[in-house]
């Protein structure tokens, strides 16, 4: 298996609406390794801004022959048994498929709360979809997780009951939620996938020249939070800054150890179980 890459891309997605043009948090930022040297944060304030510049990037590294590792901040898959119950398949890339051709979404506006009560109606109960984070109440999506009942679903996949720290992809507002990232993201991720034959890890094996995986920038929570206080920078473009130099600089038998990981259906986190050569690869 090669493990070489010669472009690292690092990505912190947003599931909410224009951030405006001023750079701020909370938005999409991107920060980009290629051939060893590093370049600054980009700001992408909504997500159309952020699939084209994406897609320049893929095609650019593509067509000069670069092998490239994309990550992105998000859940690439629900708990086990999710994607048979809303598809009829428990394959991840059918609910891929579903979300692309359901999501509504534009820099002001998304459909993401109506789509999250509708995935809600096809398990029994209330949920597991909660987090209504707008004005006006969507019947069959609880504001709170306390109201949900009798769905059945999981609340974490395996890899977040192991990473501890990391919350439900049911959860779709309030601090620390991840939710409405995944609704958001796995529609744009499918398109670039298609795009780009890119493999998908850890569903796929990692062939071909444009991986994508899952991460998680808390795994070098110390270091942004000493760089931040330094710099006073905000602390997303700190996040994928050092990403994408600790992938980059990661020596190929680790990285190999880190992508021999298999999860069919429920994703894992690049990265999970090697924070300490992560943070020394900085």
């Amino acid at each position: 298996m090669t493990v070489r890459f010669d472009t690292v891309l690092m990505v912190d997605w947003s599931g909410g609406n224009d951030r405006g043009a001023k750079p701020k948090k909370d938005a999409i930022w991107a920060a980009l390794v290629r051939e060893g040297r590093a370049g600054e944060p980009i700001y992408l304030r909504n997500r159309q801004v952020a699939e084209a510049w994406l897609r320049d990037v893929l095609k650019e590294e593509q067509g000069a022959g670069r092998r490239v590792l994309a990550g992105f901040d998000f859940p690439f898959g629900y708990p086990a048994g999710v994607a048979e119950r809303i598809t009829g398949r428990p394959d991840p890339f059918a609910l891929w498929d579903w979300l692309e051709a359901r999501i509504e979404d534009s820099p002001k506006a998304n459909n993401r709360w109506q789509l999250a009560a509708e995935m809600n109606a096809r398990f029994p109960g209330t949920g597991p979809f909660w987090g209504n984070g707008g004005k006006t109440d969507v019947p069959g999506l609880p504001r709170r997780g306390r109201e949900r009942e009798g769905h059945g679903a999981p609340e974490l996949r395996e890899v977040e009951r192991i990473a501890k720290g990391t919350f439900s992809v049911w959860q779709l507002a309030g601090a620390g939620a991840v939710g409405s990232q995944v609704l958001m993201g796995l529609p744009v991720l499918n398109r670039l996938r298609r795009r780009f034959e890119a493999s998908v890890w850890p569903f796929d094996p990692p062939r071909g020249s444009v991986i994508m995986a899952e991460i998680w920038p808390s795994f070098l929570a110390p270091e942004v939070r000493a760089q931040c206080a330094r710099t006073k920078e905000i602390r997303d473009a700190v996040q994928v800054r050092l990403m994408a130099r600790a992938f980059a600089r990661l020596p190929e038998p680790h990285l190999a150890r880190m992508l021999a990981t298999r999860s069919p259906e429920e994703g894992w986190i690049l990265g999970l179980g090697f924070e300490e050569q992560l943070r020394a690869a900085l």
